[in-house]
């Protein structure tokens, strides 16, 4: 059995926890405790704070899952002035043996490592991930996340994160036409991320708003469009919803084919949780199989949307534990 602190580190927030890697390989998370990057110098200091709540020493193997690219030699969060240095961080932190890990590579981990109880049904065929073979994971939440895992004949896994939410965006028809039209105005460049993310509401929304010659508020919040558009209360709001979940599709559908995914596709990311309800009756269903010839294949893929309170927490211990407990 081998205990470690494992960390979701994120623009606003870092969460921690004591995991517990058991001999049969089995995950247990601790009580998390969640303390706000804004109110700590550096993750140093959130993690002698952590130390302090737990009272007792900290274990001496750690893994940390961090939001953003984990390959250079000075990590900085987006929207927290932390900085991390990969080679300081056992001094640091006073760690024998350490994992970090992208964010999105965390949440693929922990795919490889949740139960059926915690993979919602979207659409597909309604059977569980295949146990072996490429999966691809697709998160919609301050950006598009993107990442592979592939599931070895011997159990072994292997996760790839990427930059797939920066690919082009793709029209498919006269209404996404004139979307397109509208943000290229202000992007000259449109990723899918500018319409497949949380702030992409509020892009799709005054795009249809211009389009029917509608006035609208330019500096409106995008939790609170987030908030009409789900209640039905607001019509243009639950129209830009509509056309998100069908680019949603038409994305995730298109990833799984890059990645030759036969194994199936996981919706992740925090605005996946919150259009859970939604997305099974909206079009995603439609724009995810609408691939030509390969429709039919498509429409053999399991698509489920993972619900699991602490996926970042989890996938990290579980890369700590694929690299160092196997």
């Amino acid at each position: 059995m081998t205990e470690l602190v494992a960390v979701d580190i994120g623009g606003t927030n870092a969460r921690f926890t004591i995991a517990t890697v058991k001999d049969d390989g089995a995950i247990e998370l601790g009580e998390v405790v969640t303390l706000p990057t804004h109110a700590y110098a550096s993750l140093r200091s959130a993690w002698e704070a952590f130390s302090e709540k737990v009272g007792r020493p900290l274990p001496k193997d750690g893994a940390i899952s961090f939001a953003g690219p984990v390959d250079g030699t000075v990590l900085k969060l987006t929207n927290s002035p932390w900085v991390l240095r990969p080679e300081l961080i056992p001094s640091a932190l006073g760690l024998d043996r350490y994992e970090l890990v992208n964010d999105f590579g965390a949440v693929a981990y922990a795919v490889s490592r949740v139960g059926p109880e915690y993979l919602r049904h979207v659409c597909g065929p309604d059977v569980p991930l295949h146990k072996e073979g490429s999966i691809s994971i697709v998160g919609p939440g301050t950006g598009l996340g993107v990442a592979l895992l592939h599931r070895g004949s011997r159990g072994h896994i292997t996760v790839i994160t990427t930059e797939g939410g920066h690919v082009d965006f793709a029209p498919l028809d006269k209404l996404e036409d004139q979307i397109l039209q509208r943000l290229r105005d202000r992007y000259r460049r449109v990723s899918t991320e500018r319409i497949v993310a949380g702030p992409g509401l509020v892009n799709l929304y005054e795009a249809l708003a211009a389009i029917e010659g509608r006035n609208v508020p330019h500096d409106i919040d995008d939790k609170e469009l987030w908030k009409l558009a789900l209640s039905g209360s607001d019509v243009l709001a639950s129209a830009a919803l509509d056309r998100f979940c069908l680019s949603l599709g038409s994305v995730a559908g298109d990833l799984a084919l890059a990645h030759g995914a036969w194994s199936g596709t996981v919706i992740a990311g925090g605005v996946g949780v919150r259009i859970a309800d939604h997305l099974p009756i909206s079009g995603f269903a439609g724009r995810y199989t609408a691939k030509g010839r390969f429709e039919a294949r498509m429409a053999q893929i399991p698509v489920k949307l993972i619900t699991h309170p602490q996926p970042g927490l989890l996938g990290a211990a579980a890369a700590f534990a694929e690299k160092h407990c196997r």
